[in-house]
């Protein structure tokens, strides 16, 4: 008997009067809002637009999409095309089947097509939202769980899943969650990837490519642990290979770059750091600068004038004294000639 184990929900879509909320597609969603969330705050960190992450988004998440069910289409199409199968299914993406390699290769078709209508370079975009994808993919990886499937061998580990419906050709019972081992997995590449960039300063990509060969390590192993039906390639699954490949490809890309362009992008958006502080190179804001011109300008005046009136008030005493002495002169010289005169006679 079981001591400890991990439910399987009795079902994967609740519904809403009329409308279906599936588990699957709610844990996307939630995954995709996040990597634009935290995306949105590096991207800013770095120099660029509020808001600039979240309109190339809009490009890379339906291109990934349309990507990540292709590659699962072509790589298991024995699912929706061989005899008995309905083809229609393949797009059912709600059910389940999106293969990260897909949807990293054609989202970035997307982020591309974005990332040149607005004028920035694809490796900073890249490198801002690489941990957010991790994090996306974390939360994702539960939408598995909802549909009680990818996982792994039969396990009475105190954190086996408790399947309880025959999928992928197993009967109900007591499977390593390797659903859970990829979420975690993430998450610390997540952790991984933020640490690295700020402690190495990470730019012109090598962020990304340091999340793709992170992940390519954890699926690696995690791929060898699943059950459910793949195509293998000398004695190994296909995805395992694709790790391999990428991986590879991943860490390549870091030893080039950093040859050929060390360091950080020292501008990631033109225009963004006066659009964030209408500043004039000082640190200090234009119009501020401008108010506080004017109130100099206007005190300067204001006693320029006081300094006027005040030397003319001065004047005009100096005026009436040098006055009153020339009378005081007169009057004396008068007075001394009065007296001569009536010394005389």
């Amino acid at each position: 008997m079981e001591l400890a184990y991990i439910p399987s929900p009795s079902r994967g879509v609740l519904h809403l009067g009329p409308i279906p909320l599936r588990g699957y597609a709610f844990c996307i969603i939630i995954g995709v809002f996040v990597a634009v969330w935290l995306g949105n705050r590096r991207w800013i960190a770095r120099g660029g637009r509020p808001g600039t992450v979240a309109d190339v988004a809009v490009w890379a998440v339906p291109f990934g999409l349309v990507g990540g069910r292709l590659y699962h289409v072509v790589t298991d199409y024995q699912l929706y095309f061989s005899e008995g199968q309905d083809w229609v299914d393949a797009f059912k993406i709600w059910e389940g089947g999106l293969g990260i390699w897909g949807a990293i290769a054609l989202g970035a078709v997307g982020a591309w097509i974005g990332c040149r209508r607005r004028g920035i370079p694809l490796p900073a975009w890249a490198d801002a939202l690489a941990p957010g994808i991790a994090l996306a993919q974390a939360i994702g990886r539960w939408g598995n769980w909802f549909n009680q499937e990818l996982y792994g061998r039969e396990t009475d580990l105190p954190w086996a899943l408790h399947i309880t419906s025959v999928t992928d050709g197993r009967e109900p019972g007591y499977y390593h969650p390797t659903f859970l081992y990829e979420s975690l997995w993430c998450i610390g590449v997540a952790v991984l990837v933020i640490w690295a960039d700020r402690r190495f300063r990470l730019g012109h990509g090598r962020a990304f490519a340091l999340y793709v060969a992170a992940y390519c390590v954890g699926r690696f192993w995690i791929e060898y642990m699943r059950v459910d039906e793949a195509h293998h390639f000398l004695g190994m699954r296909l995805n395992n290979w694709t790790a391999i490949v990428v991986f590879l490809l991943a860490v390549l890309y870091i030893v080039l770059s950093a040859r050929r362009r060390p360091g950080r992008e020292e501008v990631v958006e033109p225009g963004a750091a006066d659009d964030d502080t209408g500043k004039d190179g000082t640190g200090k804001d234009d119009t501020a600068t401008a108010d506080s011109d004017e109130e100099k300008t206007e005190t300067g005046d204001a006693e320029d004038v006081k300094d006027v009136k005040d030397a003319g008030a001065k004047t005009e005493a100096e005026d009436k004294a040098g006055t009153k002495d020339e009378a005081e002169d007169k009057t004396a010289d008068k007075t001394g000639a009065e007296a001569e005169s009536a010394k005389k006679s």
